[in-house]
Protein backbone atom coordinates (compact mmCIF):
# COMPACT_ATOMS: atom_id res chain seq x y z
CA UNK A 1 0.00 0.00 0.00
CA UNK A 2 3.01 2.51 0.35
CA UNK A 3 5.23 1.60 -2.35
CA UNK A 4 3.72 3.80 -5.05
CA UNK A 5 4.18 7.02 -2.15
CA UNK A 6 7.63 5.60 -1.45
CA UNK A 7 8.12 5.49 -5.18
CA UNK A 8 7.34 8.94 -5.86
CA UNK A 9 9.32 10.19 -3.01
CA UNK A 10 12.17 8.62 -4.66
CA UNK A 11 11.70 9.90 -7.56
CA UNK A 12 11.27 13.17 -6.80
CA UNK A 13 14.15 13.45 -4.40
CA UNK A 14 16.02 12.34 -7.18
CA UNK A 15 14.43 15.32 -9.68
CA UNK A 16 15.31 17.67 -7.06
CA UNK A 17 19.31 16.74 -6.85
CA UNK A 18 19.18 16.83 -10.84
CA UNK A 19 17.62 20.39 -11.05
CA UNK A 20 20.35 21.40 -8.02
CA UNK A 21 23.61 19.63 -10.07
CA UNK A 22 22.23 21.28 -12.95
CA UNK A 23 21.84 24.68 -10.82
CA UNK A 24 25.07 24.63 -9.77
CA UNK A 25 24.16 24.93 -6.13
CA UNK A 26 27.29 24.40 -3.67
CA UNK A 27 26.78 23.73 0.17
CA UNK A 28 24.83 25.94 1.92
CA UNK A 29 27.31 26.92 4.67
CA UNK A 30 30.21 29.06 3.77
CA UNK A 31 33.52 27.10 3.54
CA UNK A 32 36.94 28.31 4.01
CA UNK A 33 40.89 27.96 2.99
CA UNK A 34 42.82 25.31 3.96
CA UNK A 35 43.68 25.87 7.84
CA UNK A 36 46.68 26.77 8.95
CA UNK A 37 49.18 24.50 10.91
CA UNK A 38 49.16 24.60 14.82
CA UNK A 39 50.45 27.95 16.75
CA UNK A 40 53.47 25.68 18.16
CA UNK A 41 53.88 24.44 14.21
CA UNK A 42 53.81 27.75 12.94
CA UNK A 43 55.95 29.02 15.07
CA UNK A 44 58.98 26.14 14.23
CA UNK A 45 58.07 27.05 10.40
CA UNK A 46 59.08 30.54 11.27
CA UNK A 47 61.68 29.41 12.77
CA UNK A 48 62.98 27.56 9.81
CA UNK A 49 62.51 30.27 6.56
CA UNK A 50 65.65 32.10 5.70
CA UNK A 51 66.08 35.80 6.37
CA UNK A 52 67.64 37.43 4.02
CA UNK A 53 67.10 40.65 2.54
CA UNK A 54 64.07 41.04 -0.01
CA UNK A 55 65.50 41.19 -3.92
CA UNK A 56 64.33 43.43 -6.50
CA UNK A 57 60.94 44.21 -7.58
CA UNK A 58 62.69 45.81 -11.26
CA UNK A 59 62.23 42.84 -13.17
CA UNK A 60 58.74 41.22 -11.69
CA UNK A 61 55.95 41.10 -14.17
CA UNK A 62 52.24 39.22 -12.94
CA UNK A 63 52.41 37.63 -16.29
CA UNK A 64 54.90 35.19 -14.99
CA UNK A 65 53.14 33.59 -12.64
CA UNK A 66 49.93 32.23 -15.44
CA UNK A 67 46.80 32.08 -12.76
CA UNK A 68 43.34 30.96 -12.85
CA UNK A 69 43.66 28.51 -14.87
CA UNK A 70 41.40 25.18 -15.15
CA UNK A 71 40.69 23.54 -12.04
CA UNK A 72 37.77 21.36 -13.23
CA UNK A 73 35.05 21.48 -16.09
CA UNK A 74 34.28 25.15 -17.18
CA UNK A 75 36.11 26.33 -13.80
CA UNK A 76 38.84 27.85 -13.06
CA UNK A 77 40.99 28.72 -9.84
CA UNK A 78 38.81 31.77 -9.26
CA UNK A 79 35.60 30.26 -9.78
CA UNK A 80 36.68 27.53 -7.96
CA UNK A 81 37.92 29.83 -4.79
CA UNK A 82 34.17 31.74 -5.11
CA UNK A 83 32.56 28.51 -4.72
CA UNK A 84 34.67 27.18 -1.94
CA UNK A 85 34.68 30.41 0.05
CA UNK A 86 30.81 31.38 -0.35
CA UNK A 87 27.77 30.71 0.60
CA UNK A 88 24.50 29.05 -1.34
CA UNK A 89 26.68 29.63 -4.31
CA UNK A 90 25.08 28.89 -7.67
CA UNK A 91 26.76 29.21 -10.58
CA UNK A 92 25.73 28.98 -14.66
CA UNK A 93 27.18 26.70 -17.42
CA UNK A 94 30.27 28.81 -17.75
CA UNK A 95 31.29 28.49 -13.61
CA UNK A 96 30.49 31.96 -13.03
CA UNK A 97 28.46 32.46 -10.11
CA UNK A 98 24.52 33.71 -10.56
CA UNK A 99 24.25 33.84 -6.67
CA UNK A 100 25.12 33.50 -3.40
CA UNK A 101 27.34 35.81 -0.91
CA UNK A 102 30.86 36.44 0.49
CA UNK A 103 32.11 37.82 3.88
CA UNK A 104 35.83 38.94 3.37
CA UNK A 105 37.70 37.86 6.41
CA UNK A 106 39.70 40.95 5.96
CA UNK A 107 37.16 43.45 7.15
CA UNK A 108 33.66 41.79 7.33
CA UNK A 109 32.20 42.97 4.90
CA UNK A 110 29.19 41.12 2.73
CA UNK A 111 28.44 41.00 -0.65
CA UNK A 112 26.40 38.76 -3.08
CA UNK A 113 27.91 40.54 -6.35
CA UNK A 114 30.92 38.07 -7.56
CA UNK A 115 32.34 41.40 -9.05
CA UNK A 116 33.23 42.73 -5.66
CA UNK A 117 35.04 39.95 -5.12
CA UNK A 118 39.04 39.91 -5.47
CA UNK A 119 40.59 36.19 -5.32
CA UNK A 120 43.79 37.31 -3.01
CA UNK A 121 47.16 35.58 -3.40
CA UNK A 122 47.80 35.66 0.03
CA UNK A 123 51.63 36.09 0.06
CA UNK A 124 51.30 38.49 -3.17
CA UNK A 125 53.22 37.31 -6.27
CA UNK A 126 54.93 40.65 -6.29
CA UNK A 127 56.43 39.52 -2.69
CA UNK A 128 57.19 35.88 -3.77
CA UNK A 129 59.28 37.11 -6.50
CA UNK A 130 61.29 38.66 -4.20
CA UNK A 131 61.47 36.25 -1.85
CA UNK A 132 63.10 33.48 -4.22
CA UNK A 133 60.60 32.81 -7.04
CA UNK A 134 62.14 35.09 -9.36
CA UNK A 135 64.49 31.91 -9.48
CA UNK A 136 61.44 29.41 -10.15
CA UNK A 137 60.27 27.61 -13.69
CA UNK A 138 57.22 29.23 -14.68
CA UNK A 139 55.79 25.70 -14.36
CA UNK A 140 56.38 26.13 -10.70
CA UNK A 141 55.15 29.93 -10.33
CA UNK A 142 52.22 28.55 -11.86
CA UNK A 143 51.51 26.21 -9.54
CA UNK A 144 51.87 28.40 -6.65
CA UNK A 145 49.67 30.89 -8.46
CA UNK A 146 46.96 28.42 -8.60
CA UNK A 147 47.18 26.72 -5.32
CA UNK A 148 44.42 25.39 -3.87
CA UNK A 149 46.44 22.74 -1.28
CA UNK A 150 47.13 25.84 1.32
CA UNK A 151 45.48 28.94 2.25
CA UNK A 152 47.43 30.84 -0.61
CA UNK A 153 43.84 31.81 -2.41
CA UNK A 154 41.15 34.02 -0.29
CA UNK A 155 37.89 35.23 -1.70
CA UNK A 156 37.53 38.82 -0.13
CA UNK A 157 36.42 42.27 -1.52
CA UNK A 158 38.16 44.19 -3.86
CA UNK A 159 38.92 47.43 -1.58
CA UNK A 160 40.81 45.35 0.92
CA UNK A 161 42.54 43.33 -1.27
CA UNK A 162 43.58 46.59 -3.09
CA UNK A 163 44.62 48.23 0.06
CA UNK A 164 46.80 44.70 1.09
CA UNK A 165 49.07 45.26 -2.33
CA UNK A 166 51.92 43.87 -2.77
CA UNK A 167 52.27 43.89 1.08
CA UNK A 168 53.90 41.47 4.33
CA UNK A 169 52.78 41.83 7.84
CA UNK A 170 54.92 44.11 8.96
CA UNK A 171 53.38 46.63 6.68
CA UNK A 172 49.66 45.83 6.41
CA UNK A 173 47.29 43.81 8.36
CA UNK A 174 43.56 43.53 8.29
CA UNK A 175 41.30 45.47 9.80
CA UNK A 176 39.63 42.93 11.95
CA UNK A 177 42.02 42.45 14.36
CA UNK A 178 40.33 38.93 15.56
CA UNK A 179 42.48 37.45 12.11
CA UNK A 180 45.88 38.28 12.87
CA UNK A 181 46.54 34.94 14.20
CA UNK A 182 45.41 32.90 11.52
CA UNK A 183 47.02 35.45 8.95
CA UNK A 184 50.04 35.12 10.60
CA UNK A 185 50.23 31.15 10.35
CA UNK A 186 48.68 30.90 7.30
CA UNK A 187 51.52 33.58 6.01
CA UNK A 188 54.17 31.33 7.53
CA UNK A 189 52.65 27.90 6.41
CA UNK A 190 52.53 29.73 2.74
CA UNK A 191 56.53 30.59 2.86
CA UNK A 192 57.27 27.63 4.18
CA UNK A 193 55.41 24.80 2.15
CA UNK A 194 57.18 27.23 -1.07
CA UNK A 195 60.52 27.40 0.43
CA UNK A 196 60.12 31.08 0.49
CA UNK A 197 62.49 33.63 2.84
CA UNK A 198 61.53 36.43 4.85
CA UNK A 199 63.09 39.81 5.52
CA UNK A 200 63.93 40.66 9.37
CA UNK A 201 61.00 42.86 9.57
CA UNK A 202 58.61 40.40 8.01
CA UNK A 203 60.24 37.96 10.75
CA UNK A 204 59.62 40.22 13.55
CA UNK A 205 56.16 41.11 12.87
CA UNK A 206 55.25 37.19 12.24
CA UNK A 207 57.04 36.87 15.55
CA UNK A 208 55.07 39.12 17.47
CA UNK A 209 51.66 38.06 15.78
CA UNK A 210 52.39 34.62 16.78
CA UNK A 211 52.89 36.22 20.91
CA UNK A 212 50.51 38.82 20.76
CA UNK A 213 47.12 37.60 18.28
CA UNK A 214 47.31 34.05 19.13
Amino acid sequence: MHLIPRRAAGLAAAVAAALLLVAGLSSPAAAAPPPPPSLSEARSQLAGLVVEPEGASSSYDRDLFPHWTTVEGSCNTRETVLKRDGSGVRVGSDCYPTAGSWTSPYDGVTTSVPSQISIDHFVPLAEAWRSGADTWTTSRRQAFANDLTTGQLWAVTATSNSAKGDKDPAEWLPARTGIHCTYARTWVHVKHTWSLSVDSAEKAALQDLLGSAC
